[in-house]
């Protein structure tokens, strides 16, 4: 018995356990998915509920956040509900990660206060120049910051609303009030992550009241637990602990494992994006490459590209890939060089506001379709290491394998392609996304993050570069580099633009 007057005891960590599942939440654009994991990174049950009111207005885009609960909802008791009827584990913690970027308003309750302003939203674009005025050159014009600069000088930020983000909002919306952010959700709204503070110098001098900004805590840091009514609606035991999540992209490299120096993710979809780690911040002046706090410890350094498979879509719509592929695979590597950027615009590895896809010297302009797949194929597995290049030449480890993630992985030769290019060892796990990623962070221990993500995560596929190929690809890829070296886009004279794709 307890002498009276003694400390009581805690009550133990979750994380702890070795008996429970372990519940994430992704809020997307398009809908939320909630997955149900085990230790040993086996999913037990998934759920996912559309999102339906998106709205769309020139600059702006907004959201219902109420919808975001609802669909929460819908994932929640789905995913709870597809477990083996017999399997009694409990659900030992949860964990939400959002879209990074996304500000809305709510009260000391959690419960929004007007729709969300979306991570693309550009409608206070114009009060970047203030920013970057007062030494935040950083910031970029749809960053969560501006926006909140807007509702301030608006008069929006009334006594008694507080500063939310996606994640962090529906996390409330489990525990019924306001919890702490995480760092990678705060980045964008100004925290600095190497101060681990809010800047409050910076703050005043944009007329913020220092008092609608969250407290911020480490992902996985225990912000609350599920209540009885939030219960009720979502399925998710009562009293089940809350811990703070990460911004989707972070949550998706938690779901590769790529958490320790020289391990890095490359997600190659609509665009590529690589994320890696890091015992220091990497600095860039070009402003590139941004960096997230490691919860373990270091840093998260990464960049988005705006190349993808995009280019697949506008050039071989309608074509059947596989049949293309099996073409592709007997051509070798292509003549000139094939940048395959969709729009206008590139953000990494280099910023060219301006930059425009090409195809340019033997072999480029009208081709048939595999001849054309595979162009782009070769084009983008050369950007993705030019990346990997400009990451190492601002100091990253970039020795170890890459996990790859993405639509583009269903493609095997394209996968195994990129591994030749890339002259190392290419992974591909067998569960991907963000919400599995929540499920990592539900599941670590302070500290362990890194350890618990070795643990769970599973490796379906991989792919060994074939060393007879090196000098020829390699030979691909200067032209590429030669080619965006000669128009300015990586330094050197500028030339005419050549042949467009």
């Amino acid at each position: 018995m307890r002498a009276a007057g003694s400390p009581r005891e805690a009550p133990p960590d979750p994380a702890d356990r070795r008996d429970a599942l372990w519940l994430g939440v992704d809020l997307g654009t398009q809908g939320v998915r909630a997955v149900l994991v085990d230790d040993h990174g086996a999913v037990v049950g998934s759920g996912e509920a559309a999102l339906l009111r998106d709205h769309r207005d020139g600059p702006r885009h907004e959201q219902d956040p109420e919808e975001w609960w609802s669909a929460t909802c819908r994932a929640t008791g789905a995913a709870l509900a597809a477990r083996d009827p017999g399997d009694g584990r409990p659900v030992g913690a949860v964990s939400v990660d959002g879209t990074s970027g996304t500000l809305l308003l709510q009260t000391a309750d959690a419960l929004p206060v007007g729709p969300a302003q979306m991570y693309d939203d550009a409608r206070a674009a114009s009060r970047t120049a203030a920013i970057h005025a007062l030494g935040a050159d950083h910031v970029q014009p749809t960053w969560a910051l501006p926006r909140l600069v807007g509702l301030a000088r608006e008069g929006r930020l009334a006594p008694g609303l507080l500063v939310a983000h996606q994640g962090d909002h529906v996390s409330g919306r489990l525990a019924g009030a306001a919890v702490p952010t995480d760092t990678s959700q705060a980045l964008k709204t100004g925290y600095d992550p190497r101060s681990l503070s809010w800047p409050h110098t910076l703050v005043d001098r944009l007329g913020i009241d220092p008092a609608v900004l969250p407290p911020v805590v480490a992902p996985g840091a225990t912000v609350g637990h599920v209540t009885a009514a939030a219960s009720r609606a979502s399925g998710i035991p009562e009293g089940t602990p809350v811990r703070a999540g990460m911004t989707d992209g972070c949550a998706a490299q938690v779901a590769t494992a790529a958490l320790a120096p020289g391990l890095w993710c490359s997600s190659l979809g609509t665009t590529l994006v690589l994320k890696g780690a890091s015992p220091h911040p990497l600095r860039d002046p070009s402003g590139v490459v941004y960096n997230h706090r490691n919860p373990d410890g270091g840093w998260l350094p990464g960049g988005a590209s705006s190349t993808g498979t995009g280019r697949l879509d506008t050039d071989l719509g309608g074509h059947d890939l596989d049949l293309l592929t099996a073409q592709a695979l007997r051509l070798g590597v292509p003549g000139g060089a094939t940048y395959p950027l969709a729009g206008t615009g590139e953000r990494f590895p280099f910023a060219t506001p301006g930059a425009r896809g090409f195809d340019i010297g033997p072999g480029s302009g009208p081709a048939d379709p595999a001849a054309r797949l595979n162009r782009i194929a070769h084009g983008l597995a050369y950007v993705e290491r030019l990346s990997l290049d400009a990451l190492a030449a601002l100091g990253a480890d970039t020795a170890g394998p890459v996990t790859a993630v993405g639509g583009a992985v269903r493609n095997h030769w394209l996968t195994a392609l990129r591994a030749d290019v890339l002259g190392r060892t290419v992974l591909v796990p067998a569960h991907t996304g963000s919400a599995f990623g929540s499920a990592v962070i539900a599941r670590a221990p302070a500290g362990r993050l890194a350890e618990t993500a070795r643990a769970m995560v599973r490796v379906a596929h991989r792919y060994e570069p074939d060393p007879s190929r090196a000098d020829e690809l390699a030979h691909g890829y200067r032209r590429l580099v030669e080619a965006l070296r000669d128009r300015g886009w990586l330094g050197g004279p500028r030339t005419p633009e050549g042949a467009t794709a």
